[in-house]
């Protein structure tokens, strides 16, 4: 199989105009939701069904929600109550995805020119890094770029 080529975005700190413009600049065909909470009010143009049609109208880029990749609610709130640092997060979570076998639940090729979305504004402290990079380790011929 040819290079794939697997992206990744946070939506926090990003207008919807840039947010958007990114995606079809990126040439992205779907969009991987691997977010635990995906309805929330302070999601903004970024909850779940708002975001499936727009990306659908805006770009035809086609939604899933993948939140078998997100981390657990225990894992999310020890973190976010600073009871865990991010190297003890890691750890946890990349456990928790070799344990659910990830790699084994999508076909490699739906992977090309996806674009994996999360909350955070950067990739360094999230995990759509860990997964993009989980993939890429398994799957061996990922290319990665953080929009």
């Amino acid at each position: 199989m040819s290079e794939i080529r697997l992206y990744t975005i946070g939506f926090t700190q990003k207008s919807a105009e840039a947010f958007f413009t990114a995606l079809k600049a990126a040439g992205i065909r779907r969009l991987m939701d691997i977010r635990l909470n995906n309805v929330s009010q302070l999601a903004g143009f970024a909850k779940r069904d708002d975001l499936a049609y727009f990306l659908k109208a805006l770009g035809g880029i086609e939604y899933l929600a993948r939140p078998d990749w997100a981390p657990t609610q225990d894992l999310l709130d020890r973190y976010r109550k600073k009871t865990i640092r991010w190297d003890g997060y890691e750890r946890e979570f990349m456990e928790i995805i070799r344990e659910r076998g990830i790699e084994k639940t999508i076909d490699p090729a739906r992977l090309d020119r996806a674009c994996l979305l999360c909350s955070e504004p950067t990739a360094e402290h999230c995990h759509r890094r860990l997964i993009a990079e989980y993939l890429r380790d398994r799957l061996g011929n990922i290319i990665l770029c953080h929009l």
